[in-house]
């Protein structure tokens, strides 16, 4: 007589197990969503990748007239500078979850006020990069002077992510404070995770010594941690690296090509 609770292992169950021992995910428990290896290379990558898309267009003055013709002039390299640093600063969000998901370990309020101020104003970012990249093709198939008068006019118009722009600022503040009295962070490094709140932040805004200061701040506090984070045991086997590396990088290459699609 056959035992009715028997369990049957489905194939949809077998593919499953097989995926998860070929491309095996470490538990969140330890830092929260997105977990270590994701938030471990957005702290390396985003700040380094922001510092070198400033520096790239340092040469130029910061204000959008001198940006504009800067493009017209030289674009690939303002076009690389300004996709490293809208790049850096999409990777940011990541990076700072997982340092508010440390601090809100300890301390529930300045975690998360620090880790929401400091994302909503990245949205912000994000959408003066789109700002950004508008203003350049219009340089492209207008002209710099019908680009700048076009900038011009719409400068100080109302949208609604200017409502952010003091979050992001406040932001920075707040999360440092926190990383700081959690001891996530010690005083010297969380003083230079406080310093990106420097960072100017609008449409077409070049590289001032501030800018450079509030990076070098933002790489001294996050690259560190980040190093750490990845350095953390347990680590991947290598025959684990060795299939994820390239399903990421076959990933990663059609969105790139679905983009260009439309």
């Amino acid at each position: 007589m056959t035992n009715p609770a028997r369990f049957v292992i489905t194939p949809a169950a077998t593919i499953g197990a097989r995926l998860r021992d070929a491309l095996p995910v470490e538990r969140l428990e330890g830092t929260g969503f997105p977990g270590r290896w994701v938030g471990g290379v957005a702290m390396v990558l985003g700040p380094l990748l922001m510092l070198t898309g400033a520096l790239l267009r340092a040469r130029f003055h910061f204000f959008y007239p001198d940006q504009l013709a800067a493009y017209e002039r030289q674009p690939i390299l303002m076009v690389a500078a300004y996709a490293l640093f809208a790049a850096g600063s999409l990777l940011l969000w990541p990076a700072v979850a997982v340092v508010a998901a440390r601090i809100a370990a300890r301390s529930v309020g300045w975690g998360l006020w620090g880790g929401c101020l400091v994302m909503f104003g990245l949205f912000t970012r994000v959408f003066h990069a789109g700002v950004d990249h508008l203003a350049f093709q219009l340089v492209r198939s207008q002209g710099v002077e019908a680009a700048t008068e076009a900038v011009t006019a719409g400068y100080g118009a109302f949208h609604i992510f200017s409502a952010l722009n003091l979050a992001i600022v406040l932001g920075w503040i707040v999360l440092a404070l926190g990383a700081w009295r959690t001891r996530v962070l010690g005083p010297v490094r969380a003083t230079a995770l406080g310093l990106t709140a420097a960072l100017p932040l609008g449409v077409l805004k070049g590289t001032t010594p501030l800018s450079l200061v509030a990076l070098a701040g933002l790489c001294a506090a996050m690259v560190p941690l980040g190093l750490s984070l990845l350095c953390e045991a347990p680590r991947p086997n290598g025959a684990a690296v060795l299939r994820w590396v390239p399903l990421i990088l076959v990933m990663l290459g059609l969105t790139v090509l679905l983009g260009q699609a439309g």
